[in-house]
């Protein structure tokens, strides 16, 4: 039986229509996903991300601890702050990739990806030994709405939410009396912030989002959508652009790893290699030259040659166009500009290495 979030009944009431993702069932689409796409870049959007996943990690050894795990250097974090970071394995491949805040000294909240919490805790107890530390999956208490689009915050304003956070911080607030958090990170290149509350008020927050955001153009948005934001925006989705045979150096991220971090990571020797001596393969973005989709695990080839695959494909509404994400074999020639073919139905189609993101991100650093 997949998993139900306790905004479900109102996707259902809104007419969407609800997919398997991850093992929840969730809404894909309520009206068109062009149309929603659209109406998140131009007014506000609504998503239930209730599925990610909540841990909260505390005690005396938390800052250590986390340091083992991840690249980043979580002490530079100050209360409310929160970095990207990756989950790490002991090759360097990624177990997930998170957001941690720091709540307070000696707590730490984290999002995981909702089809990696059951992973992200395995391996977070198999490195707990030594340290003095808890681990709580607090997933199962709250919801999570994120609130996207160049009128996200102005609809936040008008609920009383005058002093929203700043970019990738957090903060306690009250909306319309109910106790919430407040972050600011996104999923969409689009401003907005994040809304994480009691599992009994989420219906009563939903719907109040929905009342004071109709001045403001607000729609239900699905997760047809919210893949074609990301995607536009070259935003990593876990499974299809990053998984554990994968660094963070090959993903491209190289710019949220530290490089004076002393202490020691999981894989940190690998990624420090890599940093220093370059990569075998990396992440590019294409734009298709005819109107073919290119979709995941398609073949990228060169001259030829296989020199890859697509890990993330689809439209770009923004665009007028077809893009997508590919990892291909390093070298000097595959860079901007280069021409590139995908196999499509076993036919070669034309496609060009562009520079990412494929829109302008607007996120308010």
């Amino acid at each position: 039986m997949t998993k139900q979030t306790f905004l479900h009944d109102k996707h259902v009431q809104l007419g969407a229509r609800m997919v398997d993702f991850a093992g929840w069932d969730m809404p894909v689409q309520y009206t068109s996903i062009i149309e929603e796409h659209k109406n998140v870049r131009e007014n506000v959007g609504l998503f239930d991300v209730s599925h990610m996943g909540e841990l909260l990690v505390y005690g005396k050894d938390s800052l250590a601890f986390l340091n083992k795990l991840v690249p980043q250097d979580i002490a530079k974090l100050t209360d409310g702050k929160a970095v990207y970071c990756q989950l790490t394995n002991k090759k360097g491949g990624l177990v997930d990739d998170l957001i941690i805040y720091k709540l307070e000294d000696e707590k730490y909240f984290i999002i995981a990806n909702a089809s990696r919490v059951d992973e992200d805790l395995n391996w977070m107890t198999l490195n707990q030994t030594g340290f003095d530390v808890e681990i709580d999956n607090i997933s199962h208490k709250y919801s999570l709405i994120a609130v996207q689009g160049p009128k996200a915050c102005e609809l936040l304003c008008s609920m009383g939410l005058k002093d929203l956070p700043k970019f990738f911080s957090i903060k306690k607030d009250s909306l319309l009396g109910i106790d919430v958090w407040v972050s600011r990170t996104g999923y969409t290149g689009e401003d907005g912030a994040e809304i994480m509350v009691k599992n009994q008020n989420a219906e009563f927050v939903w719907d109040k989002l929905l009342e004071y955001g109709k001045p403001f153009g607000v729609m239900p948005i699905g997760l047809g959508a919210r893949d074609t934001l990301r995607l536009e925006a070259a935003l990593h989705l876990y499974g299809n652009d990053l998984d554990e045979n994968t660094t963070p150096i090959e993903a491209g991220l190289s710019w949220s790893v530290s490089k004076t971090k002393t202490e020691d990571y999981n894989g940190k020797d690998v990624i420090m290699n890599q940093l220093q001596n370059g990569v075998d393969k990396k992440l590019i973005g294409f734009r298709m030259l005819d109107k073919s989709i290119a979709r995941h695990e398609y073949e990228v080839y060169a001259d030829g040659e296989k020199i890859g695959v697509v890990t993330s494909g689809g439209v770009s509404p923004v665009r007028g166009e077809n893009i997508g994400l590919a990892y291909i074999k390093s070298s000097d020639k595959l860079t901007t500009g280069a021409k590139i073919q995908i196999m499509i139905r076993e036919k070669l189609h034309d496609a060009e290495i562009v520079k990412l993101p494929f829109v302008q991100k607007r996120n308010k650093v």
